[in-house]
């Protein structure tokens, strides 16, 4: 089996770990660790997290091929990047570094805020914005909300958001495009003024 665990395919190395054989789960691990890892860093930017998050991703596959529950013909990898995104952004989520209700220091909410020169007044209203459309963001479809999240606060390219999210770039450009008009509709129903 050592000789061809290489050639095998992904389905086929499945199977195999759901006979019983850990060295079929060993050969896609092997496969797939440089990609997986690499796209959970380019996210998290901190190599320890990304391992603990990597290691969490496979856990998950493990447990889900292990209760029967893997269905994903011939669709391995964009699987397990979906599960790794799913984890990067619970990480995100659990340690509050989402943008929340923070300084608005630490990131630049849609490039729509410009302050060369914040005083006091004016940072408050900056951060009553970026509270304003935090909130706006929630009230999005899922599917724009998540196309949203991934560009504008993970930096993801459209190529990245259409292979985690499993549909085509032209789908996710939909998306963002939808999600846009929306979230500009809404600005508009709830008054907000992006500029000061």
């Amino acid at each position: 089996m050592k000789t061809n665990a290489t050639t095998l395919s992904d389905s086929a190395l499945v199977d195999q770990y759901r006979n019983g054989s850990e060295l079929a789960l060993e050969n896609l691990v092997n496969r797939h660790q440089a990609r997986v890892f690499n796209f959970i860093n380019s996210k998290v930017q901190d190599r320890d997290t990304a391992e603990d998050i990597f290691q969490d991703t496979f856990i998950k596959v493990i447990k889900t091929i292990k209760s029967g529950k893997y269905n994903e013909e011939g669709k391995f990898l964009p699987w397990i990047m979906r599960i790794a995104h799913n984890l990067v952004i619970d990480f995100f989520r659990k340690n509050n570094r989402m943008p929340k209700v923070r300084n608005t220091e630490e990131f630049d909410i849609f490039q729509f805020i410009s302050d060369n020169s914040p005083n006091a007044e004016h940072s408050m209203v900056q951060d009553q914005v970026v509270k304003d459309l935090q909130k706006l963001v929630q009230e999005l479809p899922e599917d724009q909300k998540e196309v949203l999240i991934m560009r504008l606060y993970r930096d993801m390219s459209f190529k990245e958001i259409a292979e985690n999210t499993n549909v085509s770039i032209n789908t996710a450009l939909g998306r963002m495009r939808y999600a846009i008009i929306n979230l500009r509709k809404l600005i508009e129903q709830n008054q907000i003024i992006l500029n000061s």
